[in-house]
């Protein structure tokens, strides 16, 4: 059980090590938990924003893990690994989208917007 957590925290480390949009992502949660105490937001804005926050970072990791596993198979240019390596990426814009959508309808109104 111990290895397999040390096994996910490394998978972690590594996207944050290697990934540039990972650390953005991270550096959003930084400034959305700043600013949900700032703003005092209420447990149901909390569980809102967790989902969110925890939605973008995960799919940021398994877009990572899909990157990996396409290099990995092939080394040369394919269509079909183009494709993947899209797909994954959408999944994560997707995600981001839907994260500063939740965002706005919580810090919109607190911020005149």
């Amino acid at each position: 059980m111990l290895a397999k957590l040390r096994c996910a925290l490394a998978g972690v480390l590594y996207c944050l090590r290697t990934q540039i949009n990972m650390a953005i992502h991270l550096a959003a949660v930084v400034t959305v938990t700043a600013a949900g105490w700032y703003f005092q937001v209420q447990a149901w804005e909390w569980v809102a924003l967790t989902l969110a926050i925890t939605m973008v970072v995960a799919a940021e990791a398994l877009n990572t893990a899909v990157e990996v596993t396409v290099n990995l198979y092939t080394g040369r240019y394919h269509p079909l690994a183009r494709i993947a390596k899209d797909v994954a990426a959408g999944a994560v814009l997707i995600t981001a989208v839907g994260a500063v959508i939740v965002a706005y309808f919580i810090f919109g109104p607190r911020l005149g917007l």
